[in-house]
């Protein structure tokens, strides 16, 4: 099997598909932090986090032979994570549902958030409902497009966008309310 992207922690990967525990511990320490924050963002729970965290690697670590190069490891790894979370979040009961609404033409207006405000921004993205929370993080924090999310998460384009806008909203919202941020 010849890799077709080219991965820095390749003999690691390969020490791993040899079940080489060592290696397999030395790739969950690679990973384990922004993978974390991925699940971290997806599930909106600490605890559910580090569970779904574990879940995610067992799978890959058993699945390792499935990983063919042809994406970085990084984003193979990502994509089970985020598998991982909707499962997760189906668990809970939590249903992405399709919006038939027309999408307003303006956007809220952007946000201008200094460092000391970021941390206030991630808590507000926590307390935001499990449908706009999951579809602003995929969009925003893990580089999806609308279409992509819609795939992911078995709902319509317009369906994606409109939960986007409204999660914008609904933060703009909640951050007014806290008076941390100025709008343009």
């Amino acid at each position: 099997m010849e890799a077709q992207y080219p991965n820095i922690y390749h003999d690691v990967i390969e020490r791993c598909r040899k079940g080489d525990t060592k290696a397999q511990f030395e790739l969950y320490k690679l990973y384990y932090k922004p993978m974390y924050n991925v699940c971290l963002r997806m599930v909106g729970n600490e605890v559910e986090a580090e569970d779904v965290m574990q879940e995610a690697f067992l799978n890959a670590l058993t699945k390792i032979d499935t990983y063919e190069g042809k994406v970085s490891f990084g984003a193979w790894l990502k994509r089970i994570v985020i598998n991982r979370s909707l499962d997760q979040l189906k668990k809970r009961k939590v249903k992405f549902e399709e919006l038939n609404e027309k999408i307003p033409d303006e956007e809220p207006a952007s946000l201008h958030i200094g460092e000391i405000q970021m941390e206030y921004l991630k808590k507000a993205i926590q307390k935001l409902p499990d449908g706009f929370r999951v579809v602003l993080s995929l969009y925003l924090l893990e580089g999806y497009d609308h279409e992509e999310i819609a795939q992911i998460l078995g709902i319509t384009n317009v369906s994606s966008r409109t939960q986007f806008l409204r999660a914008k909203l609904k933060l703009r919202e909640m951050l007014q309310k806290e008076e941390l941020f100025e709008y343009n």
